[in-house]
């Protein structure tokens, strides 16, 4: 079954909520490293980011600050992969328009590249990319990838 209702404006069928120790340095971090843009960045007590949203082209990621114990949402700890032990339980891609030149930029501003740019190619039924993996500060896992064919 899909979906039959639009989204709100502004807003991708999917997006995705990171959380980090330093919220409001790594959306610094982000926007310098990986090219998002802040579309919203809410600060409650002490300058702690409650809710943010980036957008990289059509894509939305919402970006807080660690929630735990009484802080916590719905019973659920919110942590950063550097608050784990660098574990870390999701990965995200994004399309970019040049892989070459978004991870020089990336390594630039301190991303740790897990994997250099190389071609990942499905077979002609398929596709073929052109991606690298980064880790940022924090530890959250990222690939960016360029499309090539398909």
């Amino acid at each position: 079954m899909h979906p039959q209702n639009p989204t709100p404006a502004g807003w991708p069928r999917l997006s995705s909520g990171l959380y980090y120790q330093n919220a409001a340095t790594m959306i610094d971090w982000l926007c310098a490293a990986f090219g998002f843009e802040v579309k919203l960045k809410i600060a409650g007590e002490n300058g702690m980011v409650m809710h943010s949203e980036l957008t990289y082209g059509d894509g939305l990621i919402m970006v807080g600050g660690e929630r735990t114990g009484a802080a916590s949402r719905w019973g659920v700890d919110m942590k950063s992969p550097a608050s784990l032990a660098g574990a870390n339980t999701q990965g995200l891609m994004l399309y970019v328009d040049d892989v070459d030149a978004h991870c020089a930029r990336a390594r630039a501003n301190g991303a740790t590249i897990v994997e250099e740019p190389s071609v990942h190619d499905y077979g002609e039924a398929y596709w073929a990319d052109r991606s690298y993996g980064a880790v940022d500060p924090e530890g959250h896992l990222w690939w960016f990838s360029q499309r090539l064919r398909g």
